[in-house]
């Protein structure tokens, strides 16, 4: 579930890439986390597979429910580290005129 999961992030994240009109959002920062953590993902299912061989195609219940929040929590990350470095980036200069208002408020 790890590995589908990212994979769908990264995927979304390159359309909207490739569809971008600027290049302001930094996107790429976000698709090379996401197809990193895929790739990460999809070795480790070639090494378990590996070990497992058949039983690897019929994991527990709880392995599956395991592996579903620990791909949730990555792409949650993977966007907190994104919004992160897009907010101190400040391509559009938003968090810079937010600031400045603040401070024209309190003078």
């Amino acid at each position: 579930m790890t590995l589908l999961i990212t994979v769908f992030a990264a995927v979304i994240a390159t359309v909207k890439w490739y569809n971008r009109e600027d290049d302001s959002m930094r996107l790429g920062i976000l698709l090379f986390m996401y197809w990193g953590a895929s790739l990460m993902w999809l070795v480790d299912a070639i090494f378990e597979y590996a070990e497992l061989k058949a039983e690897y195609f019929t994991p527990a219940l709880e392995d599956m429910l395991n592996d579903t929040f620990l791909g949730l929590a990555v792409v949650a990350l993977g966007l907190v580290i994104w919004v992160v470095k897009l907010l101190i980036a400040d391509p559009k200069g938003s968090v810079r005129a937010a600031l400045s208002r603040k401070q024209n408020v309190m003078n």
